[in-house]
């Protein structure tokens, strides 16, 4: 798959669950450590951990594996780094707290849309 499948992927997946405000933001010459952030918001906690398993889940049948998965147990931000895709589940408080579309105001963004 090629990164750009990879982020459709994990929005897809992350739909399927009912993420909300799900957008890849397009980080290539911004960050030297990924080319693509894909973040969306749940609602409570064991919604986070629905979604990034749902996550995890799909792109694993596509032969898909992450690299390093932090966060899951707190259930408040579970990142999923795929290399170069990184996703980034938040509880809607904790996305609004680290304002991560703020913070790299430099990236396109894309919303995603079934």
């Amino acid at each position: 798959m090629t990164i750009v499948e990879i982020s459709q992927a994990i929005c897809k997946a992350a739909s399927d669950k009912k993420a909300r405000d799900i957008v890849i933001m397009d980080m290539q010459g911004i960050s030297s450590t990924t080319d693509y952030f894909v973040i969306c918001s749940a609602n409570t906690a064991t919604q986070v951990r629905a979604i990034a398993d749902n996550i995890e889940e799909e792109l694993g049948k596509a032969g898909v594996d992450f690299n390093h998965k932090e966060g899951y147990r707190e259930g408040e931000w579970v990142l999923l780094d795929y290399g170069d895709v990184v996703a980034h589940v938040f509880m809607q408080e904790a996305r609004e707290y680290y304002a991560l579309e703020q913070l790299w105001g430099d990236a396109r963004l894309t919303v995603y849309e079934d």
